[in-house]
């Protein structure tokens, strides 16, 4: 009987690190996951890069294998489009962010960041540059956007821009931080599935005034906006304005990729206006 590319890959997987089982966990537009165990002891994860989505797992599956579990879950072998990892069975940051410990969370994401970001040699070179990540929100028609919008639009890529033409450092990004990719564990909270960028350091923590997920109410709050800045500069080191810039430009860009693909863009437009409200004052 043939077999599917995946069920391929999961047995050539259990043979090649001697699993003895495996649990399918979830499939998303990106990858399948599988918790697999080591002769019913150890668990551990899988996760099989579907075609389509290969180039860019396969840039994030190696900037996390780089990050040699400090702050990151720890990769323990990669082979071709799977990634065999570390299984972290707590859950999300999201859940006592919803909860109401906001300030709790944004500090967990701040130890998270500093972690992704401690200097490390030999960083990954097919690293997507965080230019060309934001081309679709210069390429988009600003027709694209609800007529009322559309100042947000305008006024948030020419921050952009302004960021682009005021560069900063240059170092690997996780490029998609927020408290649902950051899972507790026994070593702390641990980010997962990064999109492997490389640009400015604060442009980290960008998502995470859009999230998180089912939090909307806390996103788009301008005093949670303002604390959130406040507690990210003053861990990170990286310049307030510069954290706000690029979360009301990230907001525009993940709003221009849901317009795109005919998505609703409601949570951005309730950020954004209070986004740019704080870069304005910050």
């Amino acid at each position: 009987m043939n077999q599917s590319p995946v069920e391929t890959a999961l047995n050539r997987a259990l043979i090649r690190w001697s699993l003895t089982k495996a649990t399918p966990v979830a499939e998303t537009p990106h990858a399948w996951l599988f918790r697999v165990e080591q002769n019913g002891r150890n668990f551990a994860a899988l996760k099989i890069s579907k075609p389509a989505a290969s180039l860019e797992e396969g840039r994030g599956a190696r900037l996390l294998q780089w990050y040699e579990g400090l702050g990151a879950a720890t990769v323990f072998d990669i082979h071709g489009d799977t990634v065999f990892m570390e299984w972290l069975s707590g859950g999300t940051l999201g859940e006592p962010v919803r909860a109401g410990r906001d300030d709790e969370g944004t500090i967990a994401i701040a130890s998270v960041v500093s972690g992704l970001h401690r200097q490390r040699p030999d960083a990954p070179d097919d690293l997507e540059p965080l230019r060309d990540r934001f081309q679709t929100l210069f390429d988009t028609d600003v027709r694209a956007w609800p007529h009322t919008a559309r100042d947000l639009y305008a006024r948030s890529a020419g921050i952009a821009l302004k960021l682009f033409d005021r560069p900063s450092a240059v170092v690997p990004l996780h490029g998609d931080l927020h408290h649902d990719n950051i899972l507790s564990s026994d070593r702390g909270w641990l980010a997962i599935d990064p999109k492997g960028l490389i640009g400015d350091p604060a442009y980290e923590t960008a998502n995470v005034f859009l999230n998180p997920a089912r939090g909307l109410d806390i996103a788009a709050d301008p005093r949670r906006i303002n604390t959130r800045a406040d507690i990210l500069a003053d861990r990170l080191g990286y310049p307030r304005k510069r954290i706000l810039g690029w979360a009301a430009a990230h907001a525009a860009l993940s709003a221009c990729w849901d317009l795109e693909a005919g998505n609703a863009i409601t949570a951005q437009l309730a950020c954004l206006p209070n986004l740019l409200s704080a870069y304005d004052l910050a």
